[in-house]
């Protein structure tokens, strides 16, 4: 359902053994919002809701609500480092269009509720 890089699991590793929280996960879902309808949101949790999707990725306890996992099937998370630092970034297959920052997207049969302001 979602894939996570080597990279990106390391890095996401190293951010929870940071936090010094334990039972921490990470959390991924979809919003409506963002110039292009929908928006990714993805942080570290410690709490699941009923119909919340649990899934082990490369030793990452990943946690997806039930909403969000119709537009997050086949997502790629990956980490890239550049010049000016690092960044994770998405691949989502079912994205029909996404914004210039990469952080939100529409879909062929759902656009969401885009922004009026830009990326």
């Amino acid at each position: 359902m979602v894939n996570i890089s080597e990279s990106a699991t390391e890095k996401i590793q190293e951010m929870l053994a940071a936090e010094e929280i334990p039972n921490l996960f990470l959390r991924i879902g979809v919003q409506e919002g963002g110039c292009s309808g929908f928006s990714y949101g993805m942080g570290f949790d410690d709490e699941t809701h009923d119909g919340d999707s649990e899934m082990e990725i490369r030793g990452v306890r990943v946690v997806v609500d039930g909403d969000s996992m119709k537009y997050l099937h086949g997502l790629e998370i990956d980490w890239k480092e550049s010049a000016m630092g690092g960044g994770f970034t998405i691949h989502n297959p079912n994205a029909t269009a996404t914004c210039g920052c990469g952080s939100s997207f529409r879909t062929a049969t759902e656009a969401g509720n885009p922004a009026a302001e830009p990326c």
